[in-house]
């Protein structure tokens, strides 16, 4: 199941033309960091063929913080 997860997560960096971070949030990643840590996730994430080296550069990131959805929309209501 994670190598489907980071199978998706890479997809969605080549979609996006993601040459910065990927961040991973929600309430589901903090909780499988140790599953994440591990081969199968990243293995899939590489797994583009020829775009594989575009997203061996990009660093894949786990928000820990339960509250960034609720800062965000507070610094989006307050500028």
């Amino acid at each position: 199941m994670i190598s489907i997860y980071g199978a998706e997560a890479g997809n969605l960096a080549l979609k996006a033309l993601a040459t910065g971070d990927v961040y991973l949030g929600g309430g589901v990643p903090p909780k499988i960091l140790p599953k994440l840590r591990e081969d199968g996730f990243l293995q899939a994430f590489l797994a583009k063929g020829r775009f594989a080296p575009l997203l061996e550069r990009v660093p894949v990131r786990v928000i820990l913080n339960d509250r960034t959805a609720l800062i965000g929309a507070a610094l989006a209501v307050a500028s």
